[in-house]
């Protein structure tokens, strides 16, 4: 029965075609593309103030030359949070609970913030793995750790990611599982589970929306560090 559980998080093919491509697809389809004329329609009025909130908040603190990475960190802002909100629907696959495609995300992206730290400012950079005033004797000691927190960055982004939607995921999937199967003996409690279900999965949207933004705001805290 347990395994069973686990089924939702297998990626799902079709003919040995794997459907995650089409997953990952899909929300560019959604979205409707800017026009030249002078008044939006209401979707895209919202959609355009949205991205222009967004990209204010998360670029304000950073020097003008981490503004060429705008279009990129709020299109996977975008990307993200659509991929998070379509695998809370039912008989739906949520391919950001797969540790692989982010840590794709996660490693290249972060790796692109460290080189370019190293290529514009590498005594800088190289003096992150130093705190100012350490001590002689645990120079060796802090450098050692300070190099090892640095390559944990991009798993943490990754599996942050992964644990907390499968976390949600999975727990949906259990308490529905008992409010069904109490419907039939109990069916007070079988209600008061589906109550706690309904409080679960508005959470859970909350989730969705909040670990996108997370992703994309430690990728520009980052890139902070390094321009």
């Amino acid at each position: 029965m347990m395994l069973s559980f686990f089924d939702q998080f297998a990626s799902p093919t079709y003919l040995g075609i794997p459907l995650i491509a089409l997953a990952i697809a899909l929300p560019w389809t959604l979205y409707p593309a800017p026009t030249s004329r002078w008044l939006n329609n209401r979707v895209l009025t919202l959609q355009g103030w949205f991205i222009a909130r967004f990209t204010q908040q998360i670029f304000m603190p950073l020097n003008p030359g981490g503004h060429k990475w705008a279009v990129m960190l709020t299109s996977l802002m975008v990307f993200l949070f659509t991929l998070n909100m379509l695998g809370l629907l039912p008989y739906t696959f949520t391919p950001t609970t797969q540790l692989s495609l982010n840590m794709g995300l996660a490693v290249p992206l972060w790796l692109a913030t460290v080189i370019i730290g190293l290529r514009n400012q590498p005594t800088a950079a190289l003096g992150h793995l130093l705190p100012e005033g350490t001590p002689v004797p645990l120079i060796p000691v802090l450098i050692i750790i300070e190099t090892i927190s640095l390559f944990i960055r991009p798993l943490a982004l990754g599996v942050r990611l992964t644990a907390n939607l499968t976390a949600g995921h999975l727990l949906i999937q259990l308490i529905a599982t008992a409010a069904f199967t109490l419907a039939a003996s109990m069916p007070v409690v079988s209600l008061l589970t589906a109550s706690v279900l309904f409080l679960l999965t508005l959470l859970e949207v909350a989730v969705a929306m909040i670990q996108a933004y997370v992703f994309v705001l430690l990728l520009s805290l980052y890139l902070q560090e390094n321009i």
